[in-house]
């Protein structure tokens, strides 16, 4: 798979996921593996899929903006910016590793509320 095949599955991927259909998302873009590595979810595809069946539940109205997305051999990395209920505002960096048939076979994540004051005029993108 090229660089862009993948930065384009990654995007669909997380896109399909965050807004309520994961499953769908693991059977599209997923291989025989997934491992993940934030703490907060539990590994492999059914612990993905009940993380963000269970997420868009309970925030439907949550929205994600692909800010960048960054390739490189066989990992791709998506900065986003994340809108919560109440406005709460994140900034993400999810990494993606792909298996060699082009599927998505790890993951790894950072994330940060964006604070409401800053002591400088930069923002975080």
């Amino acid at each position: 798979m090229s660089l862009e095949q993948n930065k384009n599955s990654a995007i669909a991927f997380y896109e399909m996921a965050y807004n309520g259909n994961p499953k769908k998302a693991i059977e599209n873009f997923v291989g025989k593996e997934y491992i993940q590595h934030n703490p907060d979810v539990a590994d492999g595809t059914w612990g993905f899929i009940n993380y963000f069946e269970r997420m868009h539940a309970e925030y439907p109205n949550k929205s994600i903006e692909f800010i960048r997305c960054i390739a490189e051999g066989d990992l791709v990395a998506l900065h986003t910016h994340q809108t919560w209920p109440d406005q709460d505002e994140y900034v993400t960096m999810d990494f993606f590793k792909f298996d060699d048939n082009g599927k998505i076979c790890e993951h790894w994540d950072v994330i940060q509320q964006i604070p409401k004051v800053s002591k400088n005029l930069n923002t975080m993108y």
